[in-house]
C-alpha cells in the first residue's frame, strides 16, 4: 500500500415559451381578455448590463483559455482513473460518491494538472468536490498552513463547503476556519491563529481579518477557489474581491466556479486567471437537470394562501422549501402553516447568523418539514432530500429561478418544481419560460377541492396577522432573538450588511 494512504496533516509540522391565454379555466381564473394592470407587472430586472436578465452577453474565449467540450457518456470513469490518490478515493465512497459527476469529471484533470480553471455548470452538480479533491490532493503532497482559501457569496454556503472539505479531508486530518459576517471575529481570530489548512469565507469578513487581525497572512497562499462567482459580482463584491487580490501571491492556482457567464465575471477571470482552461458542462446558462419536474399554477391573487396549503397538503409527508420575495412575506408564510398545524420554520437575511444556521439545520436533519425562504436559500445549499420546491412568489430574474428550482432533484434525485403565477406575474413569467426554452405545464386542481380549505386558511390568516404585528412590536421594543425572526442581526459596516445578502 503506498506510504500516503497512513499519512496525516499536521498543523504543527510546518504550522422561461410563453403562458398561452387558453390556460385561464373554469376556476376563476382571470378572465382571457382581462389585461394585466401595466401598474401592477413587476418591472424588468437590470443587472446594470442588459435591459433584460435574458439578454446577457455570452463571452467568448478570447484566446485567454481552452474551451473543455461536455463529456461524452461512453465510459464511466472512477475517482482513480482521474488522478486521484487511494485516501481521497476512499474518502470519496465513504461519502457515497460513487462515479464523478460530469463536471468533476472534466475539471479534476484540469485542476489535478496545476492549470488555472473556470467550471460552468448547473447548481447541484457537483463543484465542490469538483474544486475540493484537487486541493485536497496537492496540499497531501505539499502540507502547509493556510494552504487554500475558498471565497463564497453567503454565510450558509462558507459552512456547507468547510463542512464538504473537512469530510472529504477526514482521513488526513484538514483543519478548516469559516470566517463570516453575523458571527463574533474574537472566534475567528483564535481559529485563525490555530493555523488551520483551508480558509472559507465570505468577501467582507475575509477583508475585515485582512486587515484587523493580527499576524493573519495569504502570502503563502497556494489556491484561490471563486465560487458562484456571479453571484459574488451581482452582490456588489467586486471592490472587495479587488482589495483581496491585491493581496494574495501571483504564483498560485486558481478555480472560479459559476453557473452563467456574462461580462462582469469575464472581467473578473482576466483579473484573477492566468490562461485558464473553460469546462462549461451546460448547454445553456438556464439548464436545469432532466429529472426535475417543473410546472406552474395560473390564479388569482386573491387566492394564493389557500392553493400553497392545497398544494402542501398533496405533497403531505414530503419536505418543501417555499421561497417568497420578501422577508416579511416569508415569516407571515411560516405563521400560517404553524397555525394551521404544519411543521415549517423562516429562513432570512434578518435573522441572526446562529438562527439562520438553527432553521437550516432542523430542516436537514427533518426536525421541520417546510422552509420558507428569501432568495438567501436559493444559492449553492445542498440539502439533501428535498421534494418540493414552491415559488410563492416568482423570482426578479430567470437565473434566479433555476437556482430556486435546483435545490430539489439533487445528485441525481428526482423533484418537483410548481410555481404559483397571478395576473400580476405574467411578462416575468414569459421571460421565465422563454429563458427555459420550454413551455412549463400547468399543474392540474379542482377548484372545488382547492376552496375546501379557505375557511381554515382565513382563521389562519387572522392568527398571522396577530403574529405578525406581535414580532414587529417586540423589534421596536429592542428584543433580540424574539419571534419568528429570530432577532436583528447585530448592526455592522457596509460589508457585514452585504454578506448577511438581502432577503
Amino acid at each position: 500500500m503506498p506510504p500516503y494512504k497512513k499519512r496525516k496533516l499536521s498543523n504543527e509540522a510546518t504550522e422561461p415559451a410563453s403562458l398561452q391565454k387558453k390556460k385561464a379555466t373554469k376556476d376563476s381564473r382571470p378572465a382571457k381578455t382581462a389585461p394585466t394592470p401595466k401598474a401592477a407587472q413587476p418591472e424588468p430586472a437590470d443587472d446594470g448590463e442588459n435591459s433584460s436578465d435574458d439578454a446577457e452577453e455570452q463571452v467568448e474565449d478570447e484566446g485567454a483559455g481552452e474551451d473543455v467540450a461536455e463529456a461524452d457518456a461512453e465510459g464511466e470513469k472512477t475517482f482513480a482513473d482521474l488522478g486521484l490518490t487511494e485516501s481521497l478515493c476512499d474518502a470519496c465512497t465513504t461519502l457515497g460518491f460513487k462515479k464523478p459527476t460530469p463536471i468533476q469529471r472534466e475539471s479534476l484533470p484540469v485542476a489535478l494538472s496545476g492549470k488555472d480553471l473556470i467550471g460552468l455548470a448547473e447548481t447541484g452538480s457537483g463543484k465542490t468536490a469538483a474544486f475540493a479533491l484537487p486541493m485536497l490532493q496537492a496540499l497531501l503532497d505539499k502540507p502547509q498552513p493556510l494552504f487554500g482559501l475558498v471565497i463564497a457569496p453567503t454565510r450558509e454556503l462558507a459552512y456547507q463547503i468547510s463542512q464538504q472539505f473537512e469530510a472529504l479531508g477526514s482521513l488526513i486530518n484538514v483543519k478548516c476556519a469559516v470566517l463570516v459576517g453575523g458571527m463574533d471575529m474574537v472566534p475567528q481570530a483564535i481559529a485563525l491563529g490555530k493555523r488551520p489548512h483551508i480558509v472559507v469565507a465570505t468577501p467582507g469578513r475575509l477583508l475585515d481579518h485582512l486587515e484587523n487581525t493580527k499576524g493573519f497572512s495569504l502570502r503563502q497562499l497556494k489556491y484561490l477557489v471563486m465560487d458562484e462567482a456571479d453571484r459574488l459580482l451581482d452582490l456588489d463584491f467586486g471592490p472587495i474581491l479587488d482589495k483581496i487580490l491585491r493581496v494574495l501571491p501571483f504564483e498560485r492556482h486558481t478555480m472560479l466556479f459559476s453557473a452563467t457567464m456574462n461580462t462582469k465575471l469575464d472581467n473578473l477571470t482576466r483579473a484573477a486567471l492566468r490562461n485558464p482552461t473553460r469546462v462549461n458542462i451546460s448547454s445553456s446558462s438556464y439548464q436545469t437537470v432532466k429529472n426535475l419536474v417543473q410546472n406552474y399554477l395560473f390564479i388569482p391573487h386573491k387566492y394564493k394562501d389557500i392553493y400553497l396549503v392545497s398544494l402542501l397538503h398533496s405533497f403531505a409527508g414530503q419536505t418543501a422549501i417555499i421561497f417568497t420575495r420578501t422577508v416579511n412575506e416569508a415569516a407571515r408564510i411560516a405563521f400560517l402553516l404553524r397555525a394551521l398545524g404544519r411543521s415549517a420554520i423562516p429562513l432570512h437575511g434578518q435573522m441572526n447568523q446562529s438562527a439562520r444556521l438553527g432553521a437550516l439545520n432542523k430542516f436537514r436533519t427533518g426536525g421541520k418539514e417546510i422552509l420558507v425562504a428569501t432568495d438567501v436559500a436559493a444559492r449553492g445549499l445542498d440539502i439533501p432530500s428535498v421534494d418540493l420546491v414552491l415559488n410563492f412568489d416568482l423570482p426578479p430574474d430567470s437565473k434566479t429561478y433555476v437556482h430556486r428550482v435546483g435545490r430539489t432533484a439533487r445528485a441525481g434525485k428526482s423533484g418537483v418544481a410548481i410555481s404559483i403565477v397571478t395576473q400580476y406575474d405574467i411578462e416575468i413569467f414569459q421571460r421565465i419560460e422563454k429563458a427555459l426554452g420550454k413551455k412549463l405545464e400547468e399543474f392540474a386542481t379542482e377548484r372545488d377541492e382547492v376552496m375546501v380549505f379557505a375557511q381554515r386558511v382565513g382563521e389562519a390568516q387572522r392568527v398571522a396577522v396577530q403574529e405578525m404585528k406581535a414580532m414587529h412590536e417586540g423589534k421596536k421594543g429592542g428584543s433580540k432573538g424574539k419571534g419568528i425572526s429570530g432577532g436583528r442581526a447585530k448592526k455592522g459596516g457596509r460589508r457585514e450588511n452585504m454578506d448577511a445578502e438581502e432577503g
